[in-house]
């Protein structure tokens, strides 16, 4: 017999979560913020609830009145739960972006429950997971319970977005405007300057992958004059939009789905999310098939450009915390450097600002104690700042801290000197 989904209020739909249960809550732009506000004002009714998500955007999971309540198992770390993943209240899975759905899939993490987020049904009945399928798509078709906010402003994307509005066992309905995020406000003279030095390794006929933040938008700022590019990303923000309006993006020469944009997810403006809305040109899908490295690598000349907390002289990358504290996560870094590496022509890039905002050089001869290595030295090859850029692969460790100092800040460079001569002075 053909299920139906029941419609009701927030307040009523958060009552059937019990505790010592885990939830799946969809992320970034598609964060169910009702949802969300309704459950967690229940927490002196619940106790051990586990929520399980990557970036959130439109709340606060810090609060320490929620700990004994809900405890933030995150498998991204961002402002919305970092203090939380940094106390007793909460912690981080390291994982691969391209790996969080097998979790779903295969019961390592099995879904109680999940709490998404999706525009209104289409007159097939179908609803779209809207600017972020990534992970959500393994947790709906793992979770027991699927509980949804439907809303005018979602997105109906296409790709692996659809799904029946019949999967879904409780529903609310609300119209409320979604998240966004500003990524650049044109005032960093240092990420401009990267951003054109990045540029400038971009070839015609590239397939772009763009991590996320201010660096990317500035990279995607200076390829007005590049032809033929296609679009592989697991995320997409506003900086694409002129580009493939303009036809510098056009997926021409992309082996894989192209014609068509690729994404996981999208975060930005309204006029991003005015801009996907039922455009086909745009595929939205699961990110375990977006961030697999070999399906990356049969792209041509993908350029894949990421960012790092700190660097070490060797080329070990730090990207996910600050020593021993978790202020981010592995994300798709490692996937799509690896893919890039392995695409024909390819060109994986970390790039980031030779300083700190305090004035502390980001290139070190050490990574911080109990910081995370993201990106292996073996895996390393471009590096980018402000300074210019350069290649790290084939060459040894002395060549490679050599290069790096040379693309430091220049108040930095006799003391990384010092540390190379240190390091690879031969008895």
């Amino acid at each position: 017999m053909k299920k139906m989904t029941r419609f009701t209020t927030a307040q009523e739909a958060a009552k059937l979560i019990q505790s010592n249960t885990r939830i799946f809550v969809h992320g970034s732009a598609s964060t169910p913020i009702q949802l969300m506000h309704a459950i967690l004002n229940r927490k002196t009714e619940l106790k051990g609830v586990e929520l399980v998500s990557i970036s959130t955007l439109g709340m606060d999971l810090n609060d320490q009145d929620l700990a004994g309540h809900f405890y933030i198992n995150s498998l991204f770390v961002s402002t919305s739960v970092r203090a939380a993943v940094n106390s007793n209240r909460g912690d981080y899975v390291p994982v691969f972006l391209s790996e969080i759905p097998k979790l779903f899939n295969e019961g390592i993490l099995p879904l109680d429950v999940a709490l998404i987020h999706v525009s209104q049904p289409d007159k097939h009945g179908y609803v779209s997971l809207g600017t972020s399928v990534d992970i959500a798509k393994a947790a709906v078709a793992n979770a027991k319970l699927i509980i949804a906010q439907i809303n005018p402003n979602m997105p109906r994307t296409h790709g692996d977005a659809f799904m029946p509005l019949d999967m879904i066992d409780y529903a609310i309905e609300v119209d409320d405007a979604l998240p966004e995020v500003n990524y650049d406000d044109g005032s960093d003279e240092v990420c401009a300057l990267i951003g054109k030095n990045v540029a400038e390794l971009v070839e015609d006929g590239a397939t772009l992958q763009m991590g996320i933040g201010n660096i990317p938008n500035n990279v995607l700022k200076n390829l007005n004059n590049h032809r033929d590019l296609g679009l592989h990303t697991e995320m997409f923000s506003d900086g694409a939009i002129s580009l493939i309006q303009n036809g510098n993006i056009n997926n021409k020469f992309k082996n894989v789905v192209p014609g068509y944009c690729v994404t996981g997810f999208m975060i930005g403006s309204k006029r991003l999310y005015d801009f996907i809305d039922d455009n086909p040109i745009v595929k939205c899908m699961d990110i375990s098939y977006v961030n697999d490295p070999r399906i990356i690598s049969m792209n041509p000349k993908v350029t894949a450009i990421n960012s790092a907390i700190e660097i070490d002289i060797t080329g070990q990358v730090c990207a996910d915390s600050i020593g021993t504290y978790q202020y981010s996560g592995i994300g798709g870094q490692m996937d799509f450097i690896r893919g890039a590496a392995l695409s024909q022509g390819g060109k994986p890039i970390i790039a980031l600002p030779s300083r700190t905002g305090k004035g502390i050089s980001r290139i070190v001869p050490m990574i911080k104690p109990g910081g995370g290595i993201v990106t292996t030295r073996g895996h390393i090859h471009w590096v980018v700042t402000e300074y210019g850029a350069v290649n790290l692969f084939g060459k040894n460790m002395e060549q490679r801290a050599l290069l790096l100092n040379s693309i430091a800040h220049p108040d930095d460079r006799e003391f990384l000197e010092k540390a190379t001569f240190e390091r690879f002075e031969k008895n």
